[in-house]
């Protein structure tokens, strides 16, 4: 009889072994992500979560033995609820890993993902100093400044004499509309001019109709995603598309998102971009392919900021074998670089900042709807704004 309860004893315990073991191979590491789902800007919000969840479903829901869970919150575009929530997905949910979105939920969100010491991917906001607010931030988007510096030097090397520059009123604007003008006078141009539109609900028509009474011979734009297509129509309905007035911005005014809808309006527009539906490589190609069979969308620039943040994610984890303490994560994204769909991309291991090409391009029609075709090449670009800082 002892015999018998004391083997059944060991039975038990090693039962219990396997199951413990299981259980810690089979441990969920948790990605919260805070996006718009809902209000003016859910766009940006559907294309972080559609590129999310493609990504999982191309390359599992495992990795280094740890199941991928998503948990998708929407803060309304309200940086207290992007606070709010991000700091229930850390208590209450146990997140092992952030995904931030727009600029000032982003930088609501960095003291709590601070104090939480939680690694944290920046997948849409542009914004320069975001990635200073906490050591956690990594970025996979882009910054204005990027696209701004570069668009600036091209036009002025290619007859830009005397520009306007018509900006959203919030950071991100005043951002490009900064570097902008800095390497524009650089250049020998002159902005006569810089207008700044109201960020929600705007109408462009009086800015420009403005801009067109100023005479410039360019026009530089920055509005946000989603906006792009109401620009469009007013930019038509003013004339300024025969003008003779060049338009040019950040990609943002093309967004690949808006594109489809804009008719002709935009046809022959010249912008700075890190990232176009058209753009060549094979990688690309299958990208656009799968997310429209996903979703039935044009995958644009903020739906390849959130692939690249979820493959960031999952590289760090191959590399820390499932360990997700920040420190531990955040050391591996520094200096890491792959190919995404976008062209070669790493991160800034001083800035945590993203390193990738910017492309000048120009609007046409391909098969009969409007492309941002690329056809110059500015290769690894930095943040100019922490690089002039550095100096």
């Amino acid at each position: 009889m002892r015999s018998r309860i004391f083997l059944t004893a060991l039975l038990a315990v090693a039962v219990s072994g396997i199951h413990v073991r299981s259980a810690a191979a089979q441990e969920t590491v948790k990605i919260g992500i805070v996006i718009p789902m809902t209000g003016t800007s859910a766009a940006v919000g559907r294309e972080i979560s559609d590129a999310a969840k493609l990504y999982v479903a191309q390359h599992g829901n495992t990795v280094a033995g740890k199941k991928i869970e998503l948990i998708i919150k929407d803060d309304q575009s309200v940086p207290d609820n992007a606070k709010r929530l991000a700091q229930e997905l850390i208590v209450n949910d146990k997140v092992n890993l952030l995904g931030a979105g727009l600029t000032p939920s982003a930088m609501s969100m960095a003291p709590i993902a601070t104090e939480g010491k939680v690694p944290t991917v920046v997948m849409v906001s542009g914004t320069s100093v975001v990635t200073d607010r906490s050591p956690y931030y990594v970025r996979t988007s882009f910054t204005l400044g990027q696209q701004s510096g570069i668009m600036a030097d091209w036009a002025t090397k290619n007859g830009s004499k005397k520009a306007v520059s018509i900006l959203s009123d919030w950071a991100p604007g005043a951002e490009a509309g900064k570097v902008f003008e800095a390497n524009f006078t650089k250049g020998g141009g002159q902005v006569l001019e810089t207008l700044k539109v109201p960020l929600a609900n705007p109408d462009f028509s009086p800015f420009l109709q403005r801009a067109k009474d100023l005479q410039p011979d360019t026009l530089f734009v920055f509005v946000p995603a989603g906006q792009a297509g109401t620009f469009a129509r007013q930019f038509s309905e003013r004339g300024l598309d025969k003008s003779g007035i060049k338009l040019i911005g950040p990609g943002d005014i093309v967004d690949d998102d808006d594109l489809p809808t804009t008719g002709d309006a935009l046809i022959g527009v010249v912008t700075a971009g890190m990232y176009s539906a058209a753009h060549p490589s094979q990688l690309n190609k299958d990208y656009v392919a799968a997310y429209k069979k996903a979703t039935g969308h044009r995958a644009n620039f903020i739906s390849v900021g959130g692939y690249d943040g979820m493959n960031i994610i999952y590289r760090a984890l191959q590399q820390t074998n499932g360990k997700t303490d920040a420190d531990t994560v955040v050391g591996v994204m520094k200096g890491m670089q792959w190919e995404s769909p976008r062209g070669p991309i790493s991160i800034d291991p001083r800035t945590r900042d993203i390193v990738q090409n910017v492309y000048i391009r120009k609007v046409q029609k391909v098969n009969g709807e409007p492309w941002a075709i690329e056809f110059e090449t500015f290769p690894a670009v930095k943040d100019p704004l922490k690089e002039a800082a550095a100096r």
